[in-house]
């Protein structure tokens, strides 16, 4: 199998951290090349110089047994090089074709080609079993078909090397397997595909090689079919790894959340809570799952006081908090790890250090007299939780923007989880991490537990959630539609009821000898 691509001795020095060091890497024609590691081990910083973001301030490239610079987009995009970021690069308002043309606009005199922008957009769409509506407005596309425009974008400019920046770290599981059909599909036409991850399984799923970086090093790269699951998982930190948390049985006591009859609506008026009863206990995990889009957003979203609720009541610790402010929700003993970490969780032109404050700004130990920000309370708060999550790079003034997904998670979880509140929701609090902060994370959680505190969790990974739950909703179309402890629930059974299926149907499969 020919090579393609060459990156040699590549070194990147930031103030502070050595991004790349001395990082060899190659990419064959036709093949998947998974590139994992850490939050932070240099992944992104390694292909975004490829794709001339970044300058290296060492090391060599070679494009098709050619040394080449690389000093803006531009010369990759030339060079046949295309790059799908983690956070998509569109324009919402425009539509599916006015976004993949722009830039290399087709133009009718002054105009817009639009007739053959589209036609273009449905022929490469067709080529590449990409299948999406052209007129389709951006705003109005899940974020699995988002990402699609983004794909074909790139393939519209011509890429044949084809890199992607943690494509998954936003999807459902059931886009994940459509997005891994297209890249199977795009491998089999010749395309070279460069997958940056964290995410073990993935790689095993997908890929043909996989190399492995950690803290700015290349650690190895193996065929993906002469490797597993810990073997990479050592690789990737350095020591064994627990897939599953360690933990006591759990001493429930008193409901700290309970839910009335809970009604709430999405932005476009839909209701899609529906009436739920729930409670959760100190001491206690339960965790919620369900396939994305039945309702756990807007639920999570209510309890926090971040939507209107449509009907029923919330109590906290036996106060109604029903529609009360975010803050005085959170005063009240209320942590949040929100799932989505830009919108809801992050300032991200603010400070690390500031960040690590955000809703407790304005108590002690963090103020002085009531009103004078205590720089030094707050630099040592934020010494002290960079340590203690291991957040990287360890640089308190650095803005959270610049930033890896992974390690702005960790600014939430560690905010949170310090304040020791008496209930905890912690929706998808993985997501975007890599598998020793996943380990870590799941520590943390069961020690909220531990220390008395009602844990509620929302997870799309179901791993996750039959590991660290006491007890586990299961909620479809809206409903809870059955809570069990964990000792009733086998994957299968949960699989089932996610889909919609009755409890009672289930029951009588398992008489009949069918359920497993």
């Amino acid at each position: 199998m020919d090579t393609v691509l060459e990156m040699r001795s590549i070194t990147k020095q930031f103030p502070r951290v050595l991004a790349n060091d001395q990082v060899d890497f190659d990419l064959r024609h036709g093949e998947i090349h998974a590139l994992v590691g850490e939050n932070g081990s240099g992944k992104s910083t390694l292909m975004n110089i490829l794709y001339g973001l970044y300058q290296s301030d060492g090391g060599e490239i070679i494009v098709r047994g050619q040394k080449v610079d690389i000093n803006e987009p531009r010369v990759a995009i030339d060079l046949k090089i295309g790059m799908v970021f983690q956070h998509f690069m569109l324009v919402e308002p425009l539509t599916v074709a006015e976004n993949i043309v722009l830039g290399s606009e087709l133009r009718k005199g002054p105009f817009l080609d639009t007739k053959r922008a589209i036609q273009e957009v449905e022929e490469l769409s067709q080529k590449y079993g990409l299948r999406i509506d052209p007129k389709a407005k951006i705003a109005d596309l899940s974020v699995g078909l988002q990402q699609r425009v983004e794909i074909l974008k790139a393939l519209y400019r011509g890429a044949e090397i084809l890199i992607l920046d943690e494509p998954t770290a936003v999807l459902t599981p059931q886009e994940v397997e459509d997005l891994f059909k297209v890249l199977r599909a795009l491998r089999a036409q010749g395309t070279s595909i460069v997958f940056i991850t964290h995410k073990i399984k993935e790689v095993l799923s997908l890929s043909d090689r996989v190399s492995v970086l950690r803290r700015g090093k290349k650690i190895g790269t193996k065929a993906t079919s002469e490797t597993n699951e810990q073997d990479l998982a050592e690789m990737m930190v350095g020591r064994v790894v627990l897939f599953n948390v360690e933990k006591k049985p759990a001493e429930p006591g008193e409901d700290v959340l309970y839910l009335d009859r809970l009604s709430v609506k999405d932005q476009f008026g839909q209701v899609k809570v529906k009436e739920v009863e729930l409670g959760v206990r100190s001491g206690e995990v339960l965790g919620i799952a369900g396939v994305e889009g039945n309702g756990q957003s807007e639920l999570v979203e209510a309890i926090a006081g971040l939507r209107k609720t449509a009907g029923g009541r919330v109590f906290l610790n036996g106060q109604d908090i029903t529609d009360w402010s975010p803050l005085k929700i959170k005063e009240a003993g209320f942590g949040y790890v929100p799932e989505d970490r830009h919108r809801r969780g992050l300032v991200l032109d603010y400070s690390v250090a500031d960040n690590l404050i955000l809703g407790f700004h304005g108590k002690k130990p963090h103020v002085r007299g009531g009103v004078w920000r205590d720089d030094k309370a707050i630099e040592e708060n934020a010494e002290k939780l960079i340590e203690e999550y291991d957040i990287r790079p360890p640089v308190a003034s650095q803005p959270a923007r610049s930033l890896s997904g992974g390690n702005q998670q960790k600014i939430v979880v560690g905010r949170e989880f310090t304040q020791d509140p008496s209930l905890l929701i912690c929706a998808q609090p993985t997501r975007g991490v890599d598998v020793g902060a996943i380990e870590f994370i799941h520590k943390q959680v069961i020690a909220q537990r531990d220390r008395g505190a009602a844990v509620l969790l929302v997870s799309a990974e179901l791993d996750e959630i039959l590991s660290l739950s006491d007890r586990i909703a299961v909620m479809y179309n809206g409903q809870i539609v059955s809570v069990m402890s964990r000792e009733e629930v086998t994957e299968h059974k949960l699989g089932f009821l996610m889909l919609g299926g009755r409890l009672e149907d289930y029951r009588a499969g398992e008489v009949n000898g069918h359920a497993e």
